[in-house]
């Protein structure tokens, strides 16, 4: 049986802890330049082949690229990587620039800076530059990382709006299309700050053949053969897995009403345990080469 499994790596990371920048909205906190975990940054570095390796950061999804790029230039030079270029794509015009294809075709990585994931599906959906991205993902040693929206966008199945306050209620969360690089995942970021475990409840509820990936901030997921994931970084992440869920009620009560479940598995990863998404397998320790592993029990 030939093995389809992509050859290039996803790294997901959650965000940045400080409040006070937020690429959304587009408030930096300019006195703190440490606004990417820096082990995590270096964990990219070296997946995307070391030090000399060509990186493009794509700041699609922040309404600031001007003042978020020259930050990741700055993060990623004190980490000892120069070979780092910015792709300002802000339309879908611009996705199809013959420079920025040419440089999508000659890079060893991606990382998609944060924002709002939706510019991310909206700008590159069915774009030539999208097709790239997912062919060269798919078939070569290829690292795609992507922090907070980002990290969003990567799955096939993506979180674009819902209040954490309200999550809990029918029809709060908003769900589309993303990029599409991985399936069977729904991915989350600034989990623990935001509150957001009840957003990514109910996006599971819905969609329970995924597994919900919420990531702390400062904190990652690495991702192999569209698999096998490890926890990178110095927070938390939560996986929550609906396969087994038995009684739920979302499909019969009216939007606005409060959701219920039983039987939603939730597990907790701490820097080097991992997660195998296909097998929804445990694992206590993710080494080169090996791979200790703990059996989730199923009913």
């Amino acid at each position: 049986m030939t093995n389809h499994y992509p050859k290039g790596k996803l790294i997901a990371v959650g965000g940045a802890e400080d409040k006070g920048t937020d690429l959304e909205k587009g408030e930096i906190k300019r006195n703190n330049l440490n606004f990417f975990e820096l082990g995590i940054l270096r964990r990219i570095v070296e997946e995307a082949g070391g030090a000399e390796a060509r990186i493009e950061v794509v700041t699609t999804a922040s309404m600031i690229p001007d003042e978020v790029g020259p930050m990741y230039l700055d993060a990623f030079n004190r980490v000892g990587c120069t070979n780092v270029g910015v792709m300002r794509i802000r339309d879908r015009a611009d996705a199809g620039l013959p420079e920025y294809i040419d440089r999508l075709l000659n890079c060893a990585a991606i990382l998609f800076t944060g924002g709002n994931q939706l510019r991310l599906t909206a700008t590159f959906g069915g774009t030539h530059f999208g097709q790239i991205l997912a062919a060269r993902y798919r078939a070569e040693p290829f690292l795609i990382a992507g922090t907070s929206a980002g990290a969003m966008a990567m799955s096939n199945t993506m979180i674009y709006e819902g209040n954490a306050a309200q999550a809990h209620l029918k029809g709060q969360v908003k769900i589309t299309t993303g990029l599409g690089f991985i399936d069977t995942v729904i991915i989350d970021s600034h989990f623990e700050k935001r509150g957001r475990f009840g957003r990514l409840a109910q996006a599971v509820a819905t969609n329970p053949g995924c597994i919900g990936i919420g990531l702390g901030e400062d904190t990652g997921m690495l991702i192999t053969e569209g698999n096998q994931m490890e926890a990178i970084g110095s927070g938390l992440v939560m996986i929550l897995d609906g396969h087994d869920i038995r009684h739920s009620n979302i499909a019969d009560i009216p939007d606005g009403n409060p959701i219920s479940l039983e039987n939603l598995k939730v597990h907790l990863c701490e820097k080097g345990n991992g997660y195998l998404v296909r097998e929804r397998t445990f694992l206590t320790e993710v080494r080169e080469g090996a791979l200790v592993k703990k059996q989730v029990h199923v009913e």
